[in-house]
C-alpha cells in the first residue's frame, strides 16, 4: 500500500485490505459516524459490491448515550448505510454509567452490544475502523503503564471476543487517509468532543505527538514508527508463545480431569521449570492461572511476584523441612511442596456476614 498520508484509498488497495474476510458468511460493522469508521463502512460496501458473491454486511452503532448529539450521529450512520444499500440496527448502553473509568466501561460494554449483535445476525466478525495512529496511542499508553511484551504488541490485526473475531482491516492506514477517502467521496462524518477532551488520556497522548515528532524530524513518522514498533512487538510475542508451548508440554506432569479424585489441577516439576528462561516462566504461570482461577486475567505484576515468591521458597535449604508456598491469585491456588508447583481452582471466598 503506497504511503503517502493524504492519499485517498482505492478500490485496489480496499481488495487487498478486506481480502481476509471475503469467506466469512456475515460480518457486523462498527460504525460510531466518526471519520474512521465511516470510511469503514463506505469502503466496505465499495468493496462488496464489486464480489459476484461475499460475506453480508451489517452496521451496528452502539449509542452509549454520553452526549446529547449521540442519537443523531446513530440516525445519520442509519442514513447514509441504507443509501448503501446497508441494514443498520443502533444499540443503546442502557442503565446507570459509572462516575469514573467511563471509557473503559464504555468499551467494555460496546465490545458486549457488537459481540450480541454479531450472534444474533449470524455473523463470524466484528470490523472496527481502528487505524494506524490508533495504534501508536495504544502503545504509547501501555508503554506508560509499564506492559510486557504482549501489552506493547498493542491491538492485533485479529483477536477473539466474546465467542466471535474482532477484526482491525485499517491498522496500519493512518487517520488522514482515511479522512482523504470521505472529502474524496463527499461523504460528511461526525466530530466527536470527546476527541480533544482532556479529562482523557488518548486526547493528552495525542496533544503531545507533535512535541515527540519533532525529535524524529517528520512529524508523520511517529506513528508509522511506532506501529512499526508495535508490529516488531507482535512478531517476539509470537515467537516467544511458540516457546512456552514447547516447554509447557515438556514441563506438564499430569494434568487431572475433574473426578472423585480431585480437582483439575496442573503441576510442574520445580526443577525443571527454574531451569527454562524466566519469561517463559512467567507466561507458564500465567497461562494456568488463567486457565484454573475464576477472577479474569492474573496481572503481569502479580505473576512477577508470585514467580519471585516461588523461586525464593525453591532457594532455601530444605533441612528437615522441604521447602513450601501456598497463595491464591486470579481465583487460582498455588502452591509448592515436595518438589512440584500446583496450580489449581481456589476454594470459594467466604461470605462476610
Amino acid at each position: 500500500m503506497p504511503d503517502d498520508d493524504d492519499s485517498a484509498i482505492s478500490a485496489t488497495e480496499a481488495k487487498r485490505l478486506f481480502a481476509d474476510w471475503k469467506t466469512a458468511p456475515a460480518i457486523v460493522l462498527a460504525v460510531s459516524g466518526g471519520p474512521d469508521s465511516v470510511a469503514l463502512m463506505w469502503l466496505m460496501a465499495r468493496w462488496r459490491r464489486a464480489l459476484a458473491r461475499g460475506p453480508r454486511l451489517v452496521v451496528v452503532t452502539v449509542d452509549h448515550g454520553l452526549r446529547a448529539a449521540s442519537a443523531r450521529e446513530a440516525s445519520d450512520v442509519k442514513r447514509l448505510a441504507r443509501s448503501l444499500g446497508l441494514p443498520h440496527h443502533t444499540l443503546r448502553w442502557r442503565g446507570a454509567k459509572p462516575k469514573t473509568g467511563v471509557p473503559a466501561a464504555a468499551r467494555a460494554e460496546r465490545y458486549r452490544l457488537l459481540a450480541k449483535a454479531a450472534q444474533d445476525h449470524g455473523a463470524t466478525h466484528i470490523l472496527t475502523a481502528h487505524t494506524r495512529d490508533d495504534q501508536a496511542e495504544t502503545l504509547l499508553m501501555r508503554l506508560l503503564r509499564g506492559s510486557g511484551i504482549a501489552g506493547l504488541a498493542a491491538m492485533a490485526r485479529q483477536s477473539p471476543r466474546h465467542g466471535v473475531v474482532l477484526a482491525r482491516p485499517l491498522l496500519q492506514v493512518p487517520k488522514a487517509r482515511l479522512v482523504a477517502t470521505l472529502r474524496k467521496a463527499k461523504i460528511g462524518f461526525a466530530d466527536d468532543p470527546s476527541n480533544r477532551d482532556m479529562h482523557f488520556t488518548r486526547p493528552r497522548l495525542r496533544a503531545l505527538m507533535p512535541a515527540l515528532a519533532a525529535e524524529g524530524g517528520d512529524p508523520r513518522n511517529l506513528p508509522r514508527n511506532l506501529a512499526r514498533l508495535a508490529a516488531r512487538l507482535a512478531r517476539a510475542d509470537a515467537a516467544v508463545e511458540v516457546l512456552a508451548d514447547g516447554a509447557e508440554r515438556y514441563l506438564a506432569l499430569k494434568e487431572r480431569a475433574a473426578s472423585r479424585v480431585g480437582p483439575p489441577a496442573r503441576i510442574f516439576d520445580f526443577a525443571a521449570f527454574a531451569a527454562v528462561p524466566e519469561e517463559i516462566r512467567i507466561r507458564l504461570l500465567q497461562r494456568a492461572i488463567d486457565r484454573f482461577g475464576h477472577e479474569g486475567p492474573a496481572e503481569l505484576g502479580k505473576v512477577e511476584a508470585l514467580l519471585s515468591g516461588l523461586e525464593r521458597a525453591g532457594a532455601k535449604k530444605p533441612g528437615n523441612r522441604p521447602p513450601k508456598l501456598k497463595q491464591t491469585l486470579g481465583g487460582a491456588m498455588i502452591s509448592m511442596a515436595a518438589g512440584q508447583i500446583r496450580i489449581e481452582p481456589a476454594p470459594p471466598r467466604r461470605r462476610r456476614d
